[in-house]
């Protein structure tokens, strides 16, 4: 089947995967879920692509799990994937968390393991899932109009998209609770100051910009770049990495089950404060 929201194209060594569903900010259901995976896998493995960049389009990188389609308790065909017929689907929004994160989780595993670099160009919105895509990457560039937001304490859950991975290796412990804890939204040099960003662009150099670092890659020694990037993933303890995504996924979904994320996800659509406190 055709992707509906993920495009891809190859030109020059450059491969280019873009979320492209722009009425829903970038989010990700299940089927969006499923043919971003297939995109990265194809172009991890292709030995004819030496670099690839991610981005999303009208100045939203990717918000994360679509919280409308979750809320909406996502499709039957969806949940078959996931839960056999002979069982009745729980009570709660996990289930369905899991059918989007299942994919999303092997995409990031895919990213980290790939023999060569991958960018993400964050041109606006990075949230949630969208901000662990991102840190997944090689190379974060981002455009001065963009901003980072942990955000998932905002409706009550508790992390995932490989983000209480990634975010205490590269900022450390101290700076990632604050970001858990406090969730401050990031601008761009915010965020490079952290460490969560490689290079900051004006909004009008952005397009040429992170054609020309495609460029500079795509001519470099992809195999020893690929070389270089698994010793680093080995000292960074990245081995571990899909152990602790099925333990996102796991946390996450039992999170979704409870009272925090009905009320956070009550409060998010009806344009709210949550009020966790009387729980």
């Amino acid at each position: 089947m055709t992707p509906e929201h993920i495009r891809t194209a190859i030109a020059d060594g450059v491969g280019t995967i873009t979320i492209d569903r722009p009425q829903r900010f970038n989010s990700l259901d299940v089927r969006t879920s499923q043919d971003l995976r297939r995109a990265a896998l194809g172009m991890a493995r292709d030995e004819h692509v030496r670099v690839v960049v991610l981005r999303g389009v009208n100045r939203v990188f990717c918000s994360g799990a679509d919280l409308k389609y979750i809320r909406g308790g996502g499709t039957g065909d969806d949940l078959a994937y996931l839960q056999p017929a002979a069982r009745a689907i729980p009570d709660g929004y996990g289930e369905v968390f899991k059918q989007i994160l299942e994919y999303l989780h092997s995409t990031i595993s895919e990213i980290r393991r790939a023999a060569k670099p991958f960018i993400a160009a964050v041109d606006g919105i990075a949230a949630a899932g969208g901000l662990g895509l991102a840190m997944a990457c090689d190379l974060v560039v981002a455009s001065d109009r963009s901003s980072f937001e942990w955000a998932y304490s905002r409706t009550g859950l508790t992390g995932a998209e490989s983000s209480t991975f990634l975010l205490p290796r590269l900022i450390g412990l101290r700076r990632a609770l604050e970001l858990v804890l406090l969730n401050p939204r990031l601008t761009a040099a915010d965020a490079q100051r952290l460490g969560l960003v490689t290079a900051v662009y004006a909004g009008d150099e952005f397009e040429a910009r992170v054609s020309e670092l495609a460029a500079q890659l795509a001519a470099g020694p992809t195999r020893a770049f690929g070389v270089a990037k698994g010793l680093l993933n080995l000292a960074a303890g990245v081995d571990r990495l899909d152990y602790h995504l099925d333990q996102e996924l796991e946390n996450l979904a039992r999170s979704a089950d409870g009272a925090e994320f009905k009320e956070g996800i009550a409060a998010f659509f009806e344009k709210r404060e949550a009020h966790f406190s009387a729980l």
